[in-house]
């Protein structure tokens, strides 16, 4: 292999397993996710002199990462085969843990009907621990942006909560 193709892979092989959960997140597929990734990898790839060079290599890919989910959303490929759960008893008789992955389930669906820019928001900013600053430089918008979008997420999220609480 030649020193660029050895100093991809290298890059690509640790940053791979936090690519794949932040596609899982943006899009709720994993079967996309993985399809997210392959592309961005690709495009990382074609343009590796430029990532390389970049002063932050990570949010150079990530910010392609956002533009692939964006594209496929407007595309509207974004109809995501989320597993239907089914409802769970009103009132167990004993501790169910198949609550916990019920709710998990709810959350992951009500994450991926947020727009796509709130969507972002969320993952980068709570999900992989990104700063305000860094997480604009990602999506390209003025930090003001990323606190809004943010806000407007979390409440969306809450009131998903709030509801699913309610009901137990």
């Amino acid at each position: 292999m030649t020193g660029r193709s050895e100093e991809f892979r290298a890059f690509a092989l640790d940053r791979s397993l936090r690519l794949h959960q932040s596609a899982y997140l943006l899009c709720g597929d994993w079967h996309l996710a993985h399809d997210l990734v392959q592309d961005t990898l690709v495009n990382v790839y074609r343009h590796w002199s430029r990532v390389r060079q970049a002063d932050s290599p990570d949010a150079y890919v990530r910010r392609i990462l956002i533009n692939e989910a964006r594209d496929r959303w407007r595309r509207r490929d974004k109809a995501v085969p989320v597993a239907d759960v089914g409802a769970a008893p009103t009132i167990p008789a004993v501790p169910d843990p198949t609550d916990d992955i019920a709710r998990r389930d709810g959350l992951l669906r009500a994450l991926v009907e947020l727009p796509h820019q709130q969507r972002a928001t969320v993952v980068l900013r709570y999900l992989e621990g990104l700063s305000q600053a860094e997480t604009a430089q990602v999506l390209g918008c003025s930090e003001g942006t990323v606190k809004s979008q943010s806000s407007r997420a979390l409440a969306t999220l809450r009131k998903y909560l709030d509801r699913t609480e309610s009901r137990s």
